[in-house]
């Protein structure tokens, strides 16, 4: 088992979760351009502006990994778990996440990326 420092580890986690996040807002955002909303565009311009900065929060996320020789790769995805490789400076490591675990995170990443990302004085890149 390899010993990943705490940035590390939560690039690494980003990796896994932000992709999934552009993936449900953009699911999100033809839901309501298919919907029978008045108003769209306030909606859409809220998703459209979100899914904005979660894919160059990405993008930094990417180029860091590349910088440090990190990469992440699914493995596999079970009924209850979906494993990973994590390649950390030429070392493997295999990790199982609980699928509700992943759905959870992404939840609550997708509450960050809406509201609160708005309402903290205190936010800031990771890589700051």
């Amino acid at each position: 088992m390899v010993l990943i420092p705490d940035k590390d580890r939560e690039v690494i986690e980003k990796a896994i979760y932000l992709p999934m996040l552009v993936i449900v807002l953009n699911q999100d955002l033809q839901i309501i351009n298919t919907s029978p909303i008045k108003l769209k565009k306030p909606y859409t311009e809220w998703i459209e502006e979100t899914i904005r900065t979660v894919q160059k929060e990405l993008s930094d996320v990417k180029r860091y990994m590349k910088q440090n020789r990190i990469k992440v790769e699914k493995i596999k995805t079970e009924e209850s778990f979906t494993e990973y490789v994590f390649i950390y400076k030429g070392y493997e490591d295999k990790h199982r996440y609980f699928n509700p675990r992943l759905k959870n995170r992404t939840e609550e990443l997708l509450e960050y990326y809406l509201y609160q990302r708005y309402n903290s004085t205190t936010t800031k890149n990771f890589l700051d």
